[in-house]
């Protein structure tokens, strides 16, 4: 059997693909840190989609052990497509980390991301379609949101970058870059903070999984979600990058999120 692999499936965003790729027909294969989320979102599926085909693990992405045991249920199948979606938007100063917070931000937004991608390579069916999620914060400095920015600016890099090599192959690659979702409540409390913009710029999760599919469906390697997430992002390509660290830095001191 074939599969679609989605990471972080239990979360908003997660939901969202899992649902859409069961509209579509595709088996999936769902993973996420809890099994009982996980045994929950596939019977709550099933009800919706009684003769779909859903496999689940959970794993700890951040954790290679975690990811060792899962590679061992999941190395049974075949993948058609990857979505990687799975990752942690801690926001806080950097001195305020401690060593297991700055491992866990790292490890979860960006290696998880890059183990999964070779995995489904090695498993791969005739043809694989990988979708990394990654971020608009991901194209900026950002003071504050340092460890997520970075992370998310290096798995960006890596899609790009793999994507070429690959090229060819019969694996595509596409790094999605979203702004803001509407998801936990504190999320939406940031949203609702930012005024006219964060309503403008916001998305919600089955928008933001609806234009990843068809981005990757028309070959992008890289999708920025959202008009105003591309304005922003051009004309921020005017403004000099120390200036630009000054006005993020201002803006983004004022909130802090440890979700995780």
């Amino acid at each position: 059997m074939v599969y679609t692999l989605i990471t972080g499936a239990t979360g908003y965003l997660g939901k969202a693909f899992v649902e859409l790729c069961l509209r579509r027909g595709e088996n999936v294969y769902i993973t996420g840190r809890s099994e009982d989320k996980l045994r929950k979102l596939r019977a709550q599926m099933l009800q919706a989609y009684p003769a779909a085909d859903i496999v689940y693990f959970a794993c700890d992405l951040a954790d290679e052990r975690s990811r060792e045991a899962m590679f061992a249920d999941a190395g049974r199948y075949k993948f058609s497509a990857l979505i990687n979606v799975a990752g942690a938007d801690i926001q806080k100063p950097f001195c305020r980390y401690n060593q297991q917070k700055l491992i866990f931000q790292m490890r979860a937004n960006f290696e998880g991301a890059v183990s999964m991608c070779a995995f489904c390579i090695s498993h791969a069916a005739e043809h694989l379609k990988i979708i990394n999620i990654s971020s608009i914060c991901g194209q900026y400095d950002m003071p504050y949101f340092a460890i997520y920015s970075a992370a998310k600016g290096a798995l960006t890099s890596f899609s790009l970058a793999l994507a070429e090599e690959l090229r060819g192959s019969g694996v595509d690659v596409c790094v999605v870059l979203p702004g803001a979702i509407h998801t936990r409540p504190d999320v939406e409390e940031y949203i609702r903070t930012q005024g006219l913009w964060g309503k403008i710029a916001a998305k919600t999760p089955r928008f933001v999984a609806l234009k990843a599919l068809e981005a990757s469906e028309r070959g992008k390697r890289m999708a920025i979600i959202g008009a105003a997430n591309r304005a922003l992002y051009y004309l921020s390509k005017l403004v000099p990058a120390r200036l630009m660290r000054k006005m993020i830095a201002i803006k983004w001191s004022r909130t802090q999120k440890d979700a995780f």
